[in-house]
């Protein structure tokens, strides 16, 4: 029986598994996706998704000035960077998960990666999959704000300014040949006075 047991071998010894799960997790974080195998990706995201709730739990001390916390503060902050370290060992993308990735999902309770197939790798038929960190809830009302107080732009509008721009091209790339050559006309003439 397999009670408590969870988790995939892939083929791979403990300390194998371990180093391509921390580094991928690490990958993760820092390009905020990753193209790799479904199966890897599933695994991938239970440990991703446990390491972003250990940084979100800080709640509004992320949001302090590392300055005006207090001792307390300072020592839920390192326990939660020492609990993250465990799986991922890069220290510029457990920078990223304090500084940026975690205040994102301050209001957000689990649910912080997708996976999103994709078609099967050439070379050996493996199912592929995306995955990656959602974007915050605040990004998607700035975009929709931002897309209702611009109007969309028209094939036709495109076009026009398509075509005016290379208008615009063209003529400056005919005025150039003529200021050469006038200018290349006067020199000759200059050495011929002497």
């Amino acid at each position: 029986m397999r009670h408590k047991r969870a988790g995939l071998h892939l083929s791979r010894t403990a300390a194998h598994r371990k180093a391509l799960f921390s580094n991928m997790v690490s990958a993760l974080f820092t390009y905020e996706h990753i193209r790799t195998t479904e199966v890897k990706a599933k695994e991938i995201q239970r440990l991703a998704e446990r390491t972003i709730s250990w940084a979100r739990r800080l709640g509004p001390i992320l949001t302090k000035n590392a300055d005006k916390r207090t001792a307390e503060e300072k020592q839920q902050v390192l326990h939660a960077v020492q609990m993250a370290r465990r799986m991922v060992k890069d220290r510029e993308a457990i920078m990223k998960l304090f500084n940026e990735i975690a205040p994102r999902y301050l209001t957000r309770h689990g649910g912080y990666t997708r996976i999103t197939k994709l078609q099967q790798r050439p070379g050996d038929a493996a199912h592929m999959a995306l995955l990656e960190l959602i974007p915050s809830e605040n990004v998607k009302e700035d975009a929709k704000s931002d897309a209702t107080s611009k109007k969309p732009a028209t094939k036709k509008a495109v076009k026009k300014d398509v075509v005016t721009k290379a208008k615009a091209a063209k003529v400056k790339a005919e005025e150039t040949p003529k200021k050469k050559s006038a200018s290349a006309a006067k020199k000759p003439a200059k050495k011929s006075d002497k």
